[in-house]
């Protein structure tokens, strides 16, 4: 309330970026923004409707399941919204009842890094192995790879694996050093060059780094967008490797790859003690598996909330009209259709809704579920073919390296889904990975 309220800041930004649209021939800043990505609105809203419809009746169904929950834990009365986390996680250590620090030692980053290079090579041949060049690095810990492709270089990468807090943010990315090109290249061609930045515990003594297996997920994660860098055989620099990829397609290799840290086959030739070199433990593992759609109906909604949320205010809102319906009216609309547990009256959840007001993800915040759907559909394929046939398995992963991770920004991403999948994109894989087909 009062000076610490930046409602009118909101409606300032939205009426801008409405004028903006409009100057530009468009009805509305949703037009603009989805004009450069694979979406339209009509398709971005009926995804969301699609993925609503699957998942209220199960998120109904996790709210009563938490609220007995809590009962017996000597809760009394309704759940409010400030109770949830915290009986959502006592609720999820009842379930799955594992920490990071039991789950460390399976996970020592030379070990993921075998495996992950390892999945690289049976899905889509290439072979990853310590550079022949040895360049300067910013750290004495930064590693330097090369992929090699009919035994001939055809990319290199940097991996800076370890947390340094004094001198490095938190989080983890891939960006791009030099991008394929003929121009650039000379004679021949310029090979691309990536680097992969994590933060991970360092190895301390004898001990090699110990990963939590979200940091095993982020590994492959920022592999994936490593892959469609270097992978990538357009030779116009423009368009080759993650350039020119729609905002709402660029996650698709990287969420993709996060696929296969969940396949058995996979987790085996990595998930070892680093002492005793024992597989981690069935009973430990599944644990881990069966976490991972812990309260995913209610999550899902979560989402779907803050993507329809944005696109109605980036379409159908008028911000003229904001004092007969304001923006926080809006949300609460959403809200009683998307969400089984309602906000607060009071609730100001957009005025600190950075990524759309602040960030880049103005009437594209959907694209987050975009990708799920087009990545959980790729690796689909994998599943109908079976995951245990291997001779499948190779041939979809070099269907998908000559593809989606070929192409880059060289070709619609509708088209490359397309030519990959033979069909357009369906949320039916992403329901089923979800728990909620």
């Amino acid at each position: 309330e009062g000076d610490k309220d930046n409602t009118p800041n909101i409606n300032k930004i939205l009426t801008l970026r409405k004028e903006k649209a409009q100057l530009l021939g468009k009805r509305h800043f949703a037009d603009l923004s989805t004009s450069t990505k694979m979406a339209t609105l009509d398709t971005a809203m009926e995804l969301m409707e699609k993925l609503r419809d699957a998942s209220y009746e199960p998120a109904k169904k996790e709210l009563k399941e938490l609220q007995e929950f809590a009962a017996g834990m000597g809760f009394e009365g309704e759940l409010k919204p400030w109770d949830v986390s915290f009986y959502a996680e006592r609720q999820r250590e009842a379930l799955y009842s594992y920490t990071d620090e039991e789950i460390r030692p399976y996970f020592s980053l030379p070990k993921v890094l075998d495996g992950l290079f390892q999945l690289a090579n049976r899905l889509f041949d290439v072979e990853v192995v310590p550079a022949e060049i040895k360049p300067a690095t910013w750290d004495p810990e930064v590693q330097f790879w090369q992929i090699n492709r009919d035994g001939k270089p055809a990319a290199y990468f940097y991996l800076d694996p370890y947390s340094r807090p004094e001198e490095k943010r938190g989080g983890a990315w891939m960006g791009e050093c030099a991008g394929r090109s003929t121009v650039m290249g000379g004679d021949g061609v310029r090979l691309p060059v990536a680097h992969m930045v994590c933060n991970q515990s360092p190895p301390v003594g004898d001990k090699p780094s110990l990963m939590t297996f979200r940091e095993v997920e982020t590994m492959f994660h920022e592999f994936g967008h490593a892959l469609q860098h270097m992978l990538t055989t357009e030779d116009e620099g423009l368009v080759a490797g993650i350039r020119g990829v729609e905002w709402d397609a660029v996650e698709q290799p990287s969420q993709f790859m996060e696929n296969w840290c969940y396949d058995k086959a996979t987790i085996d030739k990595m998930a070892v003690h680093y002492e005793t070199g024992e597989k981690i433990p069935d009973e430990l593992w599944t644990k881990i598996k069966d976490s991972k759609n812990f309260r995913s109906a209610t999550m899902m909604l979560r989402q779907l909330h803050f993507a329809v949320t944005d696109l109605t205010l980036h379409s159908s809102f008028d911000p003229a009209m904001a004092e007969s319906k304001s923006v926080h009216d809006v949300c609460q609309e959403v809200a009683s259709k998307y969400l089984v547990q309602q906000p607060m009256d009071y609730d100001r959840f957009l005025c600190g809704f950075g990524h759309i007001f602040a960030g880049g993800y103005a009437a594209g915040y959907y694209s987050y579920k975009w990708a799920e759907v087009l990545s959980a559909d790729c690796f689909g394929a994998f599943e109908e073919a079976g995951l245990d046939d291997d001779a499948a398995v190779q041939a979809i992963g070099r269907r998908f390296r000559d593809t989606v991770l070929a192409k880059g920004g060289g070709m619609a991403p509708a088209e490359v889904f397309e030519e990959f999948r033979g069909r357009p994109p369906a949320p039916e894989a992403l329901l089923r990975h979800s728990g909620l087909a």
